[in-house]
């Protein structure tokens, strides 16, 4: 089965395996998760020692104007650190969390400054620092101290007949760790005690391991991640850009069809009743009606053609109304569509327009692709969208693929995109051997 989902956040992609606590303690990820924090233990000094220059330096420098160009390139440094803590995340805590944009300098010398000195990415890497410091001393001194400290417990009655000799106060010579001046487990009971405290606190170490790699990775999604603002804006950016790619290649088209079909009938259109005028005003009639037949006969193709090409631009049926238009396109359809519109959709033209394509889109897909003898569309007003659901009875195996230039990103990449455009949602569920079912979600205003 396909299933395909426009996700709201996509900023974190989460590789870890489910392991039972009883294999924990011999667990590839708990040793990758102790290496996280035997490494941060090394490298969160120095970070740290960056982000305290980078504060003192611009703030020390900040007296001056020229003292601010190589302050702000300090704070980009920022994002160096960020790039690292990301990578080592994605190899150690099997935690992959997406890049922030990529720094953009705006033009002029003081909004690049600005820009520079307030970058966002920037300061939450160098936050993370800070704020890791104390985080990783104290994951590692914790983990490091259980995992010895179970060793040493389990392994006690190994290596405790080495110890040097203890005067309890009971005034005889012990071997063995002692707990106080009067306990000492050097007893066969005492050991046993000792070996079981080893074995719960080496199964409770993974846990431990765990625990501060889990914030570890929560932090790094916090501070480390793109905000989903800026992903956002990011996302709108590039819709913006395939939009006008998208409009160039459509005016191109209309132009083209023009060129080669209206504009064609009508050049021919003239040169017939060119050649009609000519034998009329030379008395000679005899053809004359037969060119003016072909004349208004390429005239009456050429509207039709017209037609077409205003439809494809904005459809006159839905002047009437979403239901009309959806039951014109019905009609038009070569397959049995049977159309259920709500009567309490309530929907702006602009999401109208988005709607009736969309429907438009996955009937010619069902027709072309699908191999269907049906389709189903139900259109209904849920809270304060609007929700499209197509239901064909093709073969299925439907995907989206955005691969190819402008020209070629048509079809079901071209629906996510327009419905991502207006901050809608498409999901598609499509099995091998049908049915497909296409859900599109949209607000009802824009």
């Amino acid at each position: 089965m396909t299933t395909v989902t426009q996700l709201p956040d996509a900023r974190v992609v989460d590789h870890r395996r489910q392991v039972s606590a009883l294999r924990a303690p011999f667990d590839r990820r708990t040793w990758n998760e102790l290496g996280y924090l035997c490494l941060a233990l090394l490298v969160a000094p120095v970070g740290f020692a960056y982000a305290v220059f980078t504060v003192s330096f611009t703030a020390g420098i900040a007296v001056t104007v020229v003292g601010l160009v190589p302050a702000g390139f300090v704070v980009l440094g920022g994002r160096g650190w960020g790039a690292a803590y990301r990578r080592t995340a994605r190899s150690m805590l099997a935690v992959d969390v997406a890049a922030p944009a990529p720094y953009r300098s705006p033009r002029g010398f003081w909004r690049s400054l600005v820009a520079r000195l307030a970058d966002g990415p920037s300061w939450r890497a160098l936050l993370f620092a800070v704020i890791t410091f104390p985080l990783a001393i104290a994951s590692f001194v914790v983990s490091i101290t259980f995992f010895f400290v179970s060793l040493g417990a389990m392994t006690h009655w190994i290596w405790s007949r080495y110890l040097p000799e203890q005067l309890g106060s009971d005034g005889q010579l012990h071997r063995g760790a002692s707990f106080g001046d009067s306990y000492f487990v050097d007893t066969p009971a005492r050991q046993v005690a000792l070996v079981a405290v080893g074995l719960a606190l080496w199964w409770l170490w993974p846990q431990l391991v765990r625990g501060f790699a889990q914030v570890f990775r929560l932090l790094t999604v916090a501070l480390l991640a793109p905000t989903r603002a800026s992903l956002r804006v990011r996302e709108l950016e590039d819709q913006r850009g395939r939009t006008v790619e998208d409009a160039d290649a459509k005016l191109r088209r209309i132009e083209r069809d023009l060129h080669d079909g209206t504009q064609a009938r009508l050049v021919a259109v003239a040169m017939q009743l060119g050649e009609a005028k000519e034998q009329l005003a030379a008395g000679e009639d005899g053809d004359a009606l037969a060119l003016v037949d072909s004349a208004h006969a390429s005239t009456k193709e050429a509207l039709v053609e017209l037609r077409e090409l205003a439809r494809g631009i904005h459809p006159p049926a839905l002047d009437d109304g979403l239901a009309v238009a959806l039951e014109t396109l019905a009609a038009r359809s070569p397959l049995a569509v049977t159309v259920d519109v709500d009567e309490a959709v309530s929907a702006s033209p602009a999401v109208e327009t988005i709607v009736y394509f969309c429907v438009a889109e996955l009937v010619t897909n069902a027709v072309k692709h699908a191999r269907a003898t049906g389709v189903y569309v139900l259109v209904e007003q849920v809270g304060a969208d609007v929700r499209v659901r197509v239901r064909d009875d093709g073969q299925g195996g439907a995907r989206i693929s955005s691969d190819g230039s402008p020209a070629e990103r048509t079809g079901l990449a071209g629906l996510l995109e327009r419905v991502g455009s207006v901050d809608g949602s498409m999901s598609i569920t499509s099995p091998v051997g049908g049915p497909t079912v296409v859900t599109v979600t949209v607000p009802s205003r824009v």
